[in-house]
């Protein structure tokens, strides 16, 4: 055979094998490049609580996805506490911070603003972290009727946090123009942007409150108060406004949000919330990844075999958080304080 014959019959093959070596590498992505929802972070429960991390910043030095604030509303002094179980006072390790140096200081003990603005500073000595998750747990639940329901919450929100916010209406908007209707639209067209573009900063979520959901007094609940809300708000041009993205709680089979008799608020919940081991215990919760949703998975420990809920070891930890990846969490929960290294962990969903 000719020269010139081997090369015209070596070139389909060469070029084939040229394809097959630079395909890798043409799709391969990190972390970063991952849609928001597209990844599955590691969260930390409680983390206002004193007796985890005295200072609310040593917290978000972990590198965490997701830090858990609970909130009661005191309809008395108007203001938003922070604590596990005094609904009256706080009992908490956020200071008041001006500074980055100042937030490894000074006495804690403070209302929920204040917690806000220690995130904010953190935020701003690093550009660079997150997007971080802020889930607030309202213990009690609003009092809209004493002046502490939804667009006093925003009002804080916008006025501590400021543009590091990712909004429901930065997720509704298109990026060509115009926005889609409902949070459920966007989702399920995959609006979310990368976490690089999401640098900085911060997706803040609300829960029903334990005491809440146990009162059998209260008739309306923060996630229905607050989808209410946001529906009105989309209705009246106003979305911009909100600054929280309201969540279905407690894991359960099929679409969650059938619970909800109002249709009309359904498609604003795009963040669902529960109990890890009830997720894997038969749920389809690719139903949420392939939608999407944003997907919190609590108390990742009891998931069978159960390892320490403080202190597994990293190996276990990062077991862990790879197995609840793999069905398709967006955030593993618990209370892994003293593992750096699994907290700042970022892995494809699914």
């Amino acid at each position: 055979m000719s020269v010139r014959r081997f090369i015209a019959a070596a070139t389909p093959l060469l070029a084939a094998l040229a394809v097959a070596v630079a395909a890798p590498q043409a799709d391969a992505t990190g972390p970063a490049d991952l849609p928001f929802a597209s990844a599955t972070t590691v969260g930390l429960h409680n983390t206002y609580d004193p007796a985890a991390f005295p200072f609310l910043a040593q917290a978000l030095d972990t590198g965490t996805g997701m830090i858990e604030l609970d909130a009661w509303t005191d309809t008395v002094t108007k203001e938003w506490k922070v604590s596990h179980s005094n609904p009256l006072g706080n009992a908490n390790n956020c200071v008041t911070a001006s500074s980055p140096a100042q937030l490894y200081t000074g006495g804690a003990n403070k209302n929920l603003e204040t917690c806000l603005d220690d995130i904010r500073v953190w935020l701003g000595a690093h550009p660079g972290a997150g997007p971080l998750v802020v889930k607030l747990e309202l213990k009690g639940g609003f009092a809209g009727n004493r002046g502490m329901g939804p667009a006093q919450l925003d009002s804080l929100i916008a006025a501590h946090l400021g543009s590091t916010v990712f909004r429901p209406a930065d997720l509704l908007a298109k990026s060509g123009g115009g926005s889609y209707a409902t949070l459920d639209d966007a989702a399920r067209a995959g609006n979310w942007p990368s976490r690089a573009a999401l640098a900085g900063r911060v997706l803040v979520d609300v829960i029903p409150g334990t005491v809440e959901e146990q009162n059998p007094f209260d008739t309306l609940h923060t996630d229905v108060e607050y989808a209410r809300y946001l529906r009105d708000l989309a209705a009246a041009g106003r979305t911009a406004e909100a600054q929280v993205f309201p969540v279905v709680h407690g894991a359960a089979a099929g679409d969650p949000r059938g619970q909800y008799s109002e249709t009309s608020i359904r498609p604003w919940f795009v963040v669902f919330d529960g109990d890890a081991a009830a997720y894997l215990g038969g749920i389809d919760t690719g139903w949420y990844d392939a939608r999407h949703y944003l997907l919190v998975m609590t108390d990742a420990q009891n998931v069978a075999p159960a390892i320490s809920a403080t202190d597994p070891t990293a190996e276990q930890a990062r077991a862990r958080a790879v197995q609840l990846a793999a069905a398709h969490a967006s955030i593993v929960s618990s209370d892994w304080r003293h593992l750096p290294e699994v907290q700042s962990q970022v892995l494809p969903r699914g």
